[in-house]
């Protein structure tokens, strides 16, 4: 008789999830994983499958987690022009807080295998299409408020401030100053203020 599982999935997802996310795709073994997920190497394999698929688990697991926390500030009835102003400089708070300059696991992951495995590319892009969505439904509400310019596109702002964050992930590897984390900002924002038509 095949023995029940006794782990829980949420929890061993997030610990493969860090793994990842501190050590990237191909520095994460198989051996690290077991180690860190908690559980045995039969187990990892027969409830996830081999490591490209536990990774793109992980991947989802972030999303539902880490990227749908995030952008629940972004997808409220109530979202204005503040609302992004204040998302950017949440992402900076976190980035400073953040000691081990771990960035954005999409945006690693993007940089370390997306050009080398399609299939794993369009799970990052599905992901971070999630994000310039939920800037482009705060871009929409902003502009019917009379908030930001009507004259602007949504859909071109929304991905500019998306590309925008992604950079800002990667400087936070990097050079996680706060002053020039705040000032680049300032900049990506002025966008906004775009004078309003008459």
């Amino acid at each position: 008789m095949a023995r029940s599982k006794t782990f829980d999935r949420h929890d061993v997802l997030t610990k493969a999830m860090e793994t990842f996310w501190i050590h990237g795709y191909e520095r994460s073994s198989m051996n690290l994983l077991v180690q860190n997920m908690g559980i045995n190497r039969a187990s990892l394999y027969g409830t996830f499958g081999d490591k490209k698929s536990l990774f793109l688990a992980a991947i989802a697991h972030y999303n539902e987690t880490i990227v749908a926390r995030a952008i629940a500030i972004l997808e409220q009835p109530q979202v204005s022009k503040q609302t992004i102003v204040d998302f950017f400089e949440q992402r900076i708070n976190l980035a400073i807080a953040d000691r081990q300059q771990r960035g954005c696991l999409l945006v690693n992951s993007a940089m370390e295998i997306a050009r080398t495995d399609l299939e794993i590319a369009r799970h990052i892009n599905h992901n971070l299409d999630r994000i310039r969505q939920a800037f482009r439904y705060a871009l929409e509400n902003a502009q019917n408020n009379r908030e930001i310019s009507d004259r602007l596109d949504p859909d071109d702002l929304a991905h500019y401030l998306a590309c925008s964050l992604q950079g800002l992930c990667v400087t936070f590897k990097v050079n996680p100053d706060p002053e020039l984390l705040r000032n680049t900002v300032q900049v990506i924002l002025s966008v906004l203020d775009t004078p309003l038509p008459p």
